[in-house]
């Protein structure tokens, strides 16, 4: 499954309109939350029971009535992707909450399937065929899309940005890229100091996107309070602080698809730690700056790519990698402060660069058949908490300039 992204040029009114599908999509997909959670315990709710439920909100509600058909079964599977995934956290008995199913306010999106929609012979333009009266748009961006025959594309979503409109078309073609072996293997060990350090004792700079934008960010985060609530100069403000959060947002998302893609065409084996971010941002002395590192993000394309020029992916678990010698094996305690591993042994290394060694040692030795090893044919491990569809429709989004 491939995404291409576009974003749509409209009138007013029909940015209006587009808002009006979004705030529908969100009251079908809040109904059907509310309609499982009153539903009693000996009925069997499902997928098909929600979209039913979506035909008698059609009945009862003009505006619902307004929306495509398949758009309105989209909402309702979104309920319950909400809803099976609450199921499959209690069911595999996962630690902590279990992510019971939320009502949503801030919906930015409106999906279609196979109709509801009408792509322009030159496809340039895409018309919108429903009740809502959003009628044609211009896409803007690469026409990547012509290349492509009408009847792959499975889904269209209209989304909202601080800096506008977008169109997603989420096209069934087969992302594979044959490259020739390069003979490399790679350990990547991924820290704050630098965004990675590789078992070649090479060493990324970390970007730290919202540090430097920091200031910037403040200051327009100030401006809003500043401006009296319910004014259009409020409204401005918080756009402004919108869209500086939204470039911070690109420039990460642009940097893990880069160094992600070049680590993959280089080598045929890529190791890295199966770290559980979520758990280590409840730092609050270092959860900024975990979170401007992206890390989760870079596994994400790492997966991706590896799966996209058939490569080979693996997690490792991350304990001790730091503290044992790569090349006795010995461990050597040492506090995070402590920045260069030095052994009986005679091994003397940069702490990150040590650290990757272990990693892609124990990759190497765990390839017979680990768990988390993502090898071709075998798929990427899933994101925790999307399903398949999420996943395709967040991450595989291909960057213009890759």
């Amino acid at each position: 499954m491939l995404v291409l992204e576009y974003k749509v040029k409209g009138k007013p009114s029909q940015y209006r309109a587009i808002e009006e599908a979004i705030r529908t999509v969100q009251f079908v997909r809040n109904k059907c939350i509310r309609y499982w959670m009153d539903a009693p315990r000996e009925a069997k709710i499902n997928y098909a029971r929600l979209c039913n439920y979506v035909t008698e909100l059609r009945n009862e509600f003009s505006f619902v009535q307004a929306l495509n058909v398949h758009a309105g079964q989209a909402s309702a599977e979104r309920g319950w992707s909400a809803i099976s995934r609450f199921y499959n956290n209690c069911k595999s008995k996962k630690p902590g909450k279990k992510g019971y199913p939320r009502f949503q306010k801030d919906n930015r999106s409106v999906e279609y399937k196979t109709s509801g929609w009408k792509l322009h012979p030159t496809c340039r333009r895409i018309t919108f065929t429903d009740k809502k009266g959003i009628g044609e748009l211009k896409l803007l961006g690469t026409w990547d899309i012509h290349t492509y025959p009408i009847k792959s594309i499975k889904r269209v979503r209209l989304v909202r940005r601080a800096d506008g409109f977008y169109c997603q078309f989420a096209i069934n073609v087969e992302v594979k890229e044959q490259l020739e072996p390069m003979g490399n293997v790679i350990g990547l060990d991924v820290g704050l100091e630098y965004f990675y350090t590789d078992s070649n004792g090479y060493q990324e700079e970390n970007p730290r996107f919202l540090r430097k934008a920091e200031a910037k960010i403040k200051h327009a985060q100030r401006r809003i309070y500043k401006k009296e609530k319910g004014k259009n100069g409020r409204r401005k403000a918080r756009k402004a602080f919108a869209k500086k959060h939204l470039k911070v947002s690109r420039q990460r998302n642009e940097h893990a698809k880069r160094l992600a893609r070049n680590v993959c065409k280089s080598n045929d084996l890529v190791a890295y730690e199966d770290l559980v971010v979520r758990n280590m941002v409840k730092n609050h002395c270092l959860a900024k700056s975990i979170n401007d590192a992206s890390w989760t993000q870079f596994r994400q394309w790492l997966e991706y790519n590896a799966c996209k020029f058939e490569r080979i992916a693996v997690a490792v678990s991350p304990q001790y990698t730091s503290q044992k010698c790569s090349n006795c094996g010995a461990i050597v305690k040492k506090s995070l402060s402590v920045r260069t591993h030095i052994c009986k042994c005679g091994c003397k290394l940069n702490r990150d660069e040590n650290a990757a060694l272990n990693i892609l040692n124990l990759a190497l030795q765990a390839r017979g058949g680990h768990p988390r090893s993502n090898a071709v044919g075998v798929g990427v491990t899933p994101l925790v908490g999307e399903n398949l569809l999420e996943q395709t429709l967040t991450l595989i989004t291909e960057s213009s300039y890759l």
